[in-house]
């Protein structure tokens, strides 16, 4: 689902981008309910963020990646911990782009997410590669998500990827 946020555009920064795991649902200006084999998934657009709901028997998960005021948790490179029943494994990366392969890399993921039973992206209005785009699937047991933040205005595309899945037993 590609939709067209209203909210304008402001001057954010890949750099200003926080993580954080378990806060409460923030207000959202595009959302996406979607059941996969059992887990009840929503994914959330707050602008020039993310936040993803996880609800399955094992409990809750929350993610959520925005400019968060008063954050001190900057966007990882990585991160695994265990939530609960789960394995929760995070990684972001920070793609530097020339303005036109900027603006070919945005049409692709845009045309990509668009199309998918199981994305939802939402372009700002005021730049035409300014977006914020989430995918997800279900895949031997786990719930999985990839987002990108686009900042046209610096070149740069952030991309996370997410796992969450049952703790695997331990072998003895």
């Amino acid at each position: 689902m590609l939709t067209t946020l209203k909210t304008s555009y402001t001057d954010t920064r890949a750099a200003d981008l926080a993580w954080a795991l378990g806060r409460e649902p923030l207000p959202a200006l595009a959302e996406l309910d979607l059941e996969l084999a059992g887990a009840k998934l929503q994914l959330r657009l707050l602008g020039a963020s993310h936040q993803v709901l996880l609800e399955e028997e094992q409990g809750v998960c929350s993610e959520t990646v925005a400019c968060i005021p008063g954050s001190s948790t900057p966007l990882p490179l990585g991160v695994a911990k265990r939530i609960g029943e789960w394995d929760y494994e995070f990684a972001a990366r920070v793609e530097n782009l020339s303005k036109g392969s900027f603006a070919g890399r945005a049409q692709e993921l845009l045309a990509l997410v668009a199309d998918h039973p199981n994305g939802l992206a939402g372009t700002f209005p005021g730049s035409p590669h300014a977006f914020t785009a989430m995918v997800a699937q279900r895949f031997e047991g786990q719930v999985r998500w990839r987002t990108w933040h686009a900042y046209p205005q610096e070149g740069q595309l952030v991309v996370t990827r997410t796992r969450v899945g049952a703790r695997m037993p331990t072998a003895r």
